[in-house]
């Protein structure tokens, strides 16, 4: 804690190494150094396995750190120790906290500025599957697209942890969601309340404009490449496509930033038109730098209002499968089978 003789800690941390697959996960201990200013100590209670992670092993994720370096997007995890200069209080309390990379460990230094307090009595596992995608789909949803009670929606992924959280917010705000997905998640689907659709269908805008003839209000992808323009091409004449991702990219060789050049090159062009659509490609960590106080405010405000729906039962933590730290090739094998729904958590 600040102001008493800080704590040695050994963490224990999963390494990826280089392009690898699963099972050439590392898990190592390290020494961590004392937490500097701006920083806090946390002992990490659960991590999750998001795309990111599945991208970042292929090399495919656009700005990742180079090899070797420890995954881990986001982590919900107990604050030991304050840097110099921190809130003294803040020890013992436990925070969500958003890291891009050094979640998949059992202790992490991370920046106070992407750390936001978790309330009591939500279990850690539970609380990490709304820390990224709760935020993502928050602000999907009410900052970027604006959904209105009585609209419609396309959602791409919707068996996956973002899907399972949008579809949730989506419906908790009066709309009507239609989802893609393999035919094997469409039970499922249908019991959430969702009208599915097969992602892999050649038919799959037409078979969305039967579901919404007028068109749809918002269209979330995830997929990028062809989808990308499939989904422009179902939205209603004041339609917004959200673009968040670009799976179809995960498998291609070459670089990254090609594909996402094209991505916000045809998202321009789409704006350009003569047309009342629109197009954005949301970025969760856009304005992280340039304008840090405007983030932070935002990261608070949008978790602020997530957490309490999960603490009141509003909204169910969606996860496919808990794993020990050590078992993180087993873990990540399981999210990248696509067999899931939900997200798969790291317990330390």
């Amino acid at each position: 804690m600040t102001g008493s003789t800080p704590t040695t800690i050994t963490a224990l941390e999963v390494i990826l190494p280089g392009l690898v697959e699963p099972d050439g996960l590392r898990v190592e201990s390290r020494r961590l150094p004392d937490p500097g200013a701006g920083e806090l100590l946390v002992a990490v209670e659960a991590t999750g396995i998001s795309f990111a992670e599945q991208a970042m092993r292929r090399g495919r994720y656009f700005g990742q750190p180079a090899f070797p370096f420890v995954p881990g997007y986001d982590l919900v995890g107990t604050v030991l120790e304050v840097g110099p200069g921190g809130d003294p209080a803040l020890p013992g309390t436990r925070v969500a906290t958003i890291t891009k990379t050094g979640g998949w460990a059992s202790h992490a230094i991370v920046p106070a500025r992407d750390s936001v307090p978790v309330p009591p009595g939500i279990d850690p596992a539970e609380a990490e599957t709304v820390v990224v995608n709760g935020l993502t789909v928050w602000q999907m949803l009410h900052r970027t697209a604006r959904v209105k009670a009585g609209q419609t929606i396309l959602l791409h992924g919707a068996n996956g942890g973002v899907g399972g959280i949008l579809i949730q917010l989506a419906q908790l705000a009066g709309v009507r969601v239609i989802g893609s997905a393999s035919p094997r998640h469409h039970d499922a689907l249908r019991a959430a309340g969702v009208e599915p659709v097969d992602y892999n269908d050649p038919r799959i805008v037409e078979r969305v404009l039967e579901l919404a003839p007028g068109g749809v209000d918002a269209a979330f992808d995830n997929v990028g490449g062809a989808m990308m323009y499939r989904s422009y091409r179902t939205l209603a004449p004041t339609g917004v496509l959200v673009c968040y991702a670009i799976a179809s990219e995960l498998k291609n060789a070459g670089g990254m930033v090609m594909p996402f050049v094209k991505a916000l090159g045809q998202i321009a062009l789409w704006n350009a038109l003569p047309n009342r659509r629109t197009a954005a490609f949301y970025d969760l960590w856009a304005g992280h730098r340039l304008r840090p106080a405007r983030f932070r405010a935002h990261l608070v405000e949008d978790l602020g209002r997530v957490f309490p729906l999960l603490g009141d039962g509003t909204l169910t933590a969606n996860i496919a499968a808990r794993f020990p730290l050590a078992q993180a090739s087993a873990a990540l094998t399981l999210a990248e089978s696509r067999t899931v729904r939900g997200k798969v958590i790291l317990v330390p």
